[in-house]
Order: structure tokens, then sequence, then C-alpha cells
């Protein structure tokens, strides 16, 4: 883990906020901060996407602890990220993950955070975290470096992005994609429909492909999007109305 660099008034506390999956959480992360040692002040916490960027536009905090799910959605933290980057210059995301699978630590980054921390790290890490992400740095432990420098090296393919891509969608494709925006594995969403991993692989390799997007986050920020556009898709559902089956 990299060292924070000292800075001017180092010993002030961090202005933290809290984007939590629930209230409990919330609770949790700001009881662990409440010694003064922890220089850590939590200045706000929510449990919804739009609740949070509400919250944060208001608060303008130093760092913003963001969870990867949130209580409206699975991937809700990515979406507040996202637009976190979009609308604020003072504010630094760290984003918290239950999974170190690749795709969710390079979505991580992508959507703008400035620091990653897994669920499992003891709440010491997460304070080094904020406290240099607070200082300008990144924060990343070797292995995720690993992850990302792989992801960098990669070869991209070329992709065009297809406003009308949800119109693409047979009902089946549909189906999938709204049980992927629910939270659901491919495990979990083949035991619903009645389906075999292997196959729901398929349709989603051909989602990405009708889309323009390339893994199961940025599938659910599309179709948020798509939502936000006033799109048709007012449930993932409904992506299937005019598809051919």
């Amino acid at each position: 883990m990299p060292k924070i660099q000292p800075g001017t008034n180092s010993s002030a506390p961090v202005d933290v906020f809290v984007a939590e999956a629930s209230q409990l959480n919330c609770q949790l992360v700001e009881r662990a901060f409440r010694p003064k040692r922890n220089r850590v002040h939590v200045v706000g916490s929510a449990v919804r996407g739009e609740e949070a960027l509400a919250a944060l536009q208001q608060t303008q905090p130093d760092v913003a602890v963001i969870s990867a799910q949130l209580q409206d959605s699975a991937f809700g933290g990515y979406r507040v990220l996202r637009d976190l980057r979009t609308h604020s210059n003072r504010t630094r995301g760290v984003m918290l993950l239950h999974s170190r699978e690749r795709e969710l630590v390079v979505d991580a980054f992508r959507c703008g955070a400035r620091g990653v921390v897994f669920r499992d790290q003891p709440v010491e890490i997460l304070r080094k975290c904020i406290h240099a992400v607070h200082h300008g740095q990144i924060w990343a432990s070797s292995e995720i470096m690993g992850v990302l420098v792989e992801a960098l090296s990669e070869t991209m393919p070329v992709r065009l992005r297809n406003a009308r891509g949800a119109e693409l969608l047979s009902k089946r494709e549909a189906d999938v994609v709204r049980l992927v925006v629910d939270g659901l594995n491919n495990r979990d969403i083949a035991l619903q429909l009645a389906l075999t991993e292997h196959t729901v692989r398929n349709y989603l390799f051909h989602v990405f492909e009708k889309l323009g997007v390339s893994s199961r986050v940025e599938l659910v920020l599309y179709w948020f999007q798509q939502q936000s556009n006033g799109s048709s898709a007012d449930a993932p559902a409904e992506l299937s109305d005019t598809a051919n089956a």
C-alpha cells in the first residue's frame, strides 16, 4: 500500500460522505471512524443513488466512500461514482467492493474511483485509503495494480454504441438484462429462467455486442443512461417490446 505524503495541515480531519446499501452499514462506518485519532469526520450518508448524489452536491466532502451495491441497485455505486466525477472537482471517490472480480475492480476506476478497498479488509486499510486519496494519491494494492496494468495492456475492440440498441434485444435477452440489473449472477439467472449457465453467457455475449458494452457494470450503466434520457426502457423487461423473439 502507498504511504501518505506529508502535506499542509495533515492533522485536520478529512470530511467523508458514506453511501452504503443499508442504514446499518452507514452507521457501522461512521462508528468505526468516531475516535479522533482516525482524523475522519463523517458529514453525511445515504443508501440510494439519487439521494447520495443530491447530498454530495450539498455537502461537498473531501472524500466519498461508496459501496458498489446500494439499496436501489446492485451496481448503483458505479453510477454515483461516474456522476460524481462529472459534477464535482472537489470530492474524490473511494469504492467499497465485496468481490475481487477483475471487471468490478477495473470498472470502479473507469467510473472515477481514486481508490478501491475490499470489504474483508480491516477498517484501518479504509482509513489509510481515505487519507491517501485526500492527499491526491491513487490507492491500489499491488494486486489491484496488476489487474489494472493487464486491462490497459489489452487491445480493446472498436465498439459502436447503438443509440437504439435496446430495441435490438430479443425478449429472452431482455429478460437476462432485467435480472443482471437486479444484481443476479449467471447461476441465479439460469435458475430463474430455466436455462443453463452456458446459455446465459451466450445471451450476455450477444447483448454486449448489440449494445456496445463490454461488462455487466457497463450494461447496467447503459440501462440507467437510457432511463435518464427518457428512453422507452422504463424497466429492463420492457426492452423487448419492439424486439423479435
